[in-house]
């Protein structure tokens, strides 16, 4: 995972401590939704994650795990049948 800077419309209306980005784009579930955790665990207050997915199982099972812990996020459909979520931590 490393920093970036991001032109994303969430990202650009705030102000972030460290913007992260991850590419699970070529992994199947559940590799994508056990790396999420794992990146959201390491996320402060202030940070944002932005995650790239392509497997039918992560686009439904993503979301589904961000409402129930809470985490406000943004999904735009990208190239490919790709999804890009933005999650921002509180």
């Amino acid at each position: 995972m490393s920093a970036i800077i991001v032109s994303d419309y969430l990202v650009k209306k705030k102000k972030y401590n460290m913007i992260f980005e991850y590419d699970a784009s070529d992994e199947k579930c559940p590799l994508p939704l056990v790396n999420l955790r794992l990146r959201l665990k390491k996320m402060q207050k202030g940070d944002v994650c932005i995650f790239t997915i392509a497997d039918k199982g992560s686009i439904e099972d993503i979301p589904k795990l961000l409402n129930k812990l809470g985490y406000q996020y943004d999904q735009s459909i990208i190239e490919n049948g790709r999804i890009r979520i933005t999650i921002s931590s509180n």
